[in-house]
Formats: structure tokens, sequence, C-alpha cells
């Protein structure tokens, strides 16, 4: 793999070369600084004041060509809709064809664009890094505060292509509308979910895609999904337009709804027993507030299952998913006979057993590596989705289990009743799947990272041509593709680059180095939504009936309203409010109505209110769920190293870890709290929470400027 110089100077269109950014200028200017600063200590206000004059130049040089590109295939487009029009006068559908013709070459034209403006964009990010890390200031930080919002940005003209965006618009309307010869109109705009169905417009979605956390091309193209998943952050090369046909021949649609069913009855198993589980506590002889640990401890084995969940399905999804469904069967009997036996460290030992069962990381990897690019923002919203229903059928089930009987010497009331009805439903899981997975075929290598790697790689002799080229990755995929070449040239081998660049980390120390610190501030916002929504659901049981005398029924309506809240808020975010405004400051909104959530839920006085506890829990749970589901893992996604995009110890899996432990640490501090009384639990278990998000939103302000 070439170093980036060399990739642009290969790759740029010859007739455009005057227009790409002088990359090997900058970079020599930046030699220049270094060697200057230290000889003499060059007054730094002065070179920031050079380097930003020339950075602002190139930009501007290379956005107005942009848009005299984008203004000349508009005009080209109005010519052939004047021809299209001048053809449906006369019901010449002769020329029909001619007109797709002359369509999709305005499509290549566009792609050419694409690349140009891939190639610059990366050529900026690049740049701006290796200043960096040469000059050791964050110019960044300061270059990018100063020009993104601006009002006369030319910064965002190159990562905002709202006007190339308007260009797909018009190939993909009018490319829909000739396909039918007889001339009935079809509008993508009353049928977002139409898909155009030809090669140019598919290779132009595929492109388009990549760049999707920086623009709004998918939304407007109606491929949008609500929200993005947990596995967003796992990054995959664009296919071709040949791998289109591969990937609609190796999809299977059972087995993508297998995993979204497991992830579905996951959720119901982790949640159904939150609105009993103190009372099941109080019947084994325990405090009320021991039901953290009961909940916790499902957490706590996920911490490690996750580990070898994600090796696992280096390999298979079909033994994983087996295994998985065993396991959970066993946990929930164990915690069901553990009431007749009367023995608190059996119910523990099934929901060890549930959380070893945890197959989330197989049902994120299944998506990414099986489903189509086409529909897999669909399946990944499918994914938020089963999860946000289970966490709302969890407790609602639960309220409808109040009844008691016996069957012989095995009782079955609302403490038991869960653990029976998971029992059986894993079973009847088991059964479907053994019926209808289907696993899907791997190379020769049988390994996953090898194939991810050789995929990546089987394309380096292409760059002449434009639309391979775009199979290379976009905008985002390409600042985190280069940044161990980046660390070499900080050592003075700039002419050489490492294929180590590409490869998956192989433990979890080599992937904590490369964590920046914008990383490990979103994991830590992450940290603290899953903490402050899990002190809520944990202990709401035992806080309402300490303050309210709330019944099990009431709790569990309560705690399904909270989880039914989950797709309709961020349908709104994802469709409304994402066009407004950046994900960052939608991060910081989001992280201060979190904060604001959790100041409302202290005691003050000796009166708590009904009122005041929902209307708090409300703001807490709906900012984490909008953190969760869209903005906090967008952003990961985005600033997170491509050696993270694969292999065991991926980014999705980090982020999973840091999700799992936060459970872990909430559950674990229900427990002890109660020690100091349950008059003192709501506020003493607030603390950490409100601690915590201070800290996350002193770190979303101090990497605010990095998360672009």
């Amino acid at each position: 793999m070439v170093n980036f110089g060399k990739k642009l100077k290969a790759e740029q269109v010859e007739e455009w070369k005057v227009y790409y950014i002088n990359y090997k200028l900058m970079k020599k200017k930046v030699k220049q600084y270094v060697q200057k600063n230290r000889i003499n200590r060059k007054d730094r206000q002065q070179v920031l004041k050079e380097f930003s004059r020339m950075l602002d130049d190139e930009i501007e040089k290379m956005v107005l060509f942009i848009l005299e590109e984008q203004g000349r295939l508009a005009s080209q487009i109005q010519e052939l809709e004047s021809q299209r029009d001048a053809i449906l006068e006369t019901s010449d559908v002769s020329q029909v064809s001619k007109l797709k013709e002359s369509y999709r070459k305005v499509g290549r034209d566009l792609l050419k664009l694409l690349r140009f403006v891939d190639m610059n964009a990366t050529g900026i990010r690049k740049i701006l890094k290796k200043f960096d890390k040469r000059f050791r200031y964050k110019f960044t930080d300061y270059y990018v505060g100063t020009r993104s919002n601006h009002p006369y940005s030319q910064l965002q003209q190159v990562f905002k292509q709202v006007g190339i965006g308007a260009v797909v618009g018009a190939l993909s309307r009018n490319l829909a509308f000739l396909q039918d010869q007889e001339g009935s109109y079809l509008s993508i705009y009353d049928h977002p979910t139409a898909f155009v169905k030809d090669p140019v417009i598919e290779q132009i979605n595929a492109s388009v895609s990549k760049l999707n956390h920086s623009t709004n091309f998918l939304e407007f193209l109606g491929q949008h999904a609500l929200i993005v998943p947990e596995d967003a952050i796992i990054l995959c090369s664009s296919p071709t337009e040949e791998q289109f046909v591969d990937d609609d021949e190796t999809y299977h649609l059972m087995s993508l709804l297998l995993n979204l069913v497991n992830t579905f009855l996951y959720m119901v198993n982790t949640y159904i027993i939150v609105p009993t589980a103190d009372d099941y506590s109080v019947s084994l002889g325990a405090a009320a507030t021991v039901c953290g640990v009961i909940i916790g401890s499902m957490a706590v084995a996920q911490v490690f299952s996750s580990v070898y969940f994600s090796a696992w399905s280096n390999k298979s999804y079909f033994r994983p998913l087996v295994f998985s469904s065993i396991m959970l069967f066993m946990g929930n009997l164990l915690y069901a006979l553990a009431y007749d036996l009367n023995s608190l460290p059996l119910l523990l030992f099934g929901r060890l057993l549930c959380g070893l069962g945890s197959a989330r990381a197989v049902n994120r990897r299944y998506i990414s590596d099986c489903v189509p690019l086409k529909i897999r923002l669909q399946a990944s919203a499918g994914f938020v989705s089963a999860s946000a229903l289970g966490m709302a059928c969890g407790p609602a089930l639960a309220g409808l289990l109040q009844i008691k009987f016996k069957i012989y010497s095995l009782t079955f009331n609302q403490s038991t009743l869960p653990g029976w009805i998971m029992a059986v439903a894993w079973v009847l899981y088991l059964i479907w799947l053994w019926i209808s997975f289907r696993e899907p075929a791997r190379d020769n290598q049988g390994d996953h990272d090898n194939a991810s790697h050789n995929n990546s790689t089987s394309h380096e002799g292409q760059n002449t041509d434009i639309e391979n080229g775009l199979n290379q990755p976009l905008l985002l995929d390409a600042r985190e593709r280069d940044d161990e070449e980046d660390i070499k040239d900080c050592h003075d081998s700039e002419e050489a680059s490492s294929n180590n660049s590409r490869k998956p980390v192989s433990s979890i120390g080599e992937a904590y180095r490369l964590l920046t610190p914008s990383v490990k501030a979103q994991l830590l916002i992450y940290f603290m939504l899953k903490y402050a929504m899990e002190i809520l659901l944990s202990e709401s049981s035992v806080v309402t009936t300490y303050y309210f005398n709330w019944s099990t029924s009431s709790v569990a309506l309560f705690l399904a309203i909270l989880g039914l809240t989950v797709l309709p808020v961020n349908a709104i975010v994802g469709s409304c409010i994402t066009r407004l405004f950046e994900d960052r400051q939608i991060l910081l909104a989001s992280e201060i109505l979190v904060l604001i959530g959790i100041l409302l839920s202290f005691k003050y006085t000796s009166d708590y209110s009904v009122p005041q506890y929902i209307t708090s829990a409300l703001i807490t749970f709906v900012a984490a769920e909008v953190l969760e589901g869209r903005v906090n893992l967008s952003l990961l996604s985005r600033v997170m190293s491509s050696r993270l995009a694969q292999g065991t110890f991926n980014g999705g899996l980090l982020s999973t870890e840091a999700g799992t432990l936060a459970r872990v640490v909430a559950d674990a501090t229900i427990t002890l709290a109660g020690y100091l009384g349950q008059s003192l639990l709501l506020n003493v278990t607030l603390l950490p929470s409100l601690f915590i998000c201070i800290a996350s939103i002193i770190a979303t302000l101090c990497t605010f400027n990095t998360l672009y």
C-alpha cells in the first residue's frame, strides 16, 4: 500500500490535477515548520496564521471547482429533462434507451466528482493530523473550530455536499421515471423505498453510503434506518456492481430473522425480572436491594461472553446461536427452580448462565457480514428496534404474570413464571433455529479476519479505474485507514507504509493503544448513559414501592411505557433533528438533558411526588436513548480506527464491554447502597450518575472540535 501522497498523484483525474489540494507542498511546509521550531522556536501564532492561510487557499480552490462541476452536471440534467419532455409529448419510446444512457453518462461523471471529493477530504484530514503530530499542537481543534461553524464556511462544503446530493436525487428520479417505458410516473419522493435498479445508480449509492455519517445522503435516497445500531462501528468495503448480485445470492432472510428474534428474546429475558426481582430476593431471605445483584449478574457474565462469542463468530454463526439458546434455557430453568429449593446462590447461578448465553455480538456480526449493503441499514435498524421492543415487552409481560398455582411440588408465581416462560421460549427458538438457519458460506481460509483483509486489498491494482477506485473507503474510513502510516511519518518514514495498518488488532492492549481522546470520550459517554439507564430501571421497583407503594403491575406498566418511547423518539431524531443540527450538537444537548433528568430525580425534601419521579425518569431515559440510539455510536464509528472494524477485538466489542461494565457497576451500586437503608437508596445511587455525567460533558467539550 503506497503512501497517500503517491496515491493522490496516481489516482487524480489528469484534466483536474490543478484543482486537487497540493498535499506534497503542505507536507513539505509542515516539515519546514518543525525544523524551524527546533532551531529558533519560531512564534507558533505566526506558524498557525501562515499554515491556516495556505490551507484556506487550497480548500477554496477545490470548493470552487466542486461548485463549478455541480453546476455543469445540473445543466446537463436540465438539458436531458427537456429531451425527456419532448419524448413524452411524441410518445417516442424508442428514444428512452438512448436517453437513459445519457443519464448514465452524467452518473459516471458524478462518480468522478465523488472520487475527487473523497481524495481531497482525505488529504485535508491527513494533513491536519500530520500537523498535530509533527508540531505537537492541536491545530485540528483550532482550524475546524474556527472554520466549520462559520456562516461562510468552505470546509462545510467539503463535508456537507448538499449540491451533490441534489444531483444524485435528480438522476435517481429521472431514471426511475424512464424505467417504465409506458410512461407511468413513479416518484422516488412519493415512494422512498423504491430502489432504482440501474448499475450506475447502484454504484453511486454504494459510494455515498460510505459518507452517511457526514451527510444526509442516505436519508435523501430513502435508504435510511431510524437509528444507528450498536454495531455501527463495524466498517466494510463497499461492493462493486457484481458484488450486489453476489450479496443477493448469499443472503438468507430467515437467518437474519432468527438473529433479530434472538436479540428480542434476550432483551425480554434481561428485563422481564426487573419488576419482581426485589420480591424474589425477599422471598429467599435476602434484602430487597439484592435485586441489584440479581439483575446485574447477567451483565457480569456478559462481560466475558461478549469476547468468546465475538471470537467464535469468526468461524461460525450457527453454533454460537445454538450454544446461546442452550445456556439461556438452562439459566432460566435454574432461576425458576431456585424458589422451591429456597436457594439464592442457585438463582444467581441461573442468571450468570443467562449472561453467558448473550449472543448479541453474533447478531451484530451477522448483520455486518452477511446482509447485503443495500439493506444493511434497515437490518441494523431492525436490530435496535428488536432490542427496544424486548426492553418494553419484558416488564409488560411480567405485569401480566400476577398469578400463583402449583403443579406437584413446583410453584408458579410472579417470581418464577418469568423463568419458566423464557425457558419454554428458548426451547422453541432452538427448534426453529435448528430447522431454518443456514450457515453462510465462507472462504477457503475459514477465517473472517483474513477474509476481510484479503477482500480489502484485492482492488489495489485498479487505481486508474474511477468506478473501481470507489471501492476503497471514502472520507471517514480513509482517514482512519492510514493511522499507522501517519505514525510512521512521525518517525521520518513517510515514503513507506505497512500492511499492518489494515490488519485487525489481536489483543485488548493493542486495541486500547488505538483509542484516541475522542474515542475515549465517546466510550465514557456510552458508559454514562448505560449507567444512568441501569440505575433508573433496576431500582425502579424498590424506589416506587418505598415512596409510592406501587404494585408489581404498576411498575411493569411504567417500565413498559419507558421502553416504548425508544422507537418514536429515535424516529423523530433520525428524520427531523439530525437534519437541523450536527451530531456533536445533539450529543452535547442530550448529555445536558441527562444531567437535568438526574438532578430532578434527587429527593430534596421529605415530600417526593409521583410527577417528579416520572418526569425525571422520562427526561433521563429519553435523552439517554437519543445518545445510544443514534448520536454517540454514530460519532464513535466516525472517530474510531478502521483496525477496530474487524476481528475479535473490534469496536463493537469495546462499546459492548463499556456498556456492560456500566450495568455491572450500577447494579453493584444499588446493592451496596441498600445497606444504608432504602430511605437513602435513591440519592446515594444518583450521586455517581451525576459525577459521571458531568465528566462526560467535560470530555465532550474538550473533544468537541474533533467530532466532525
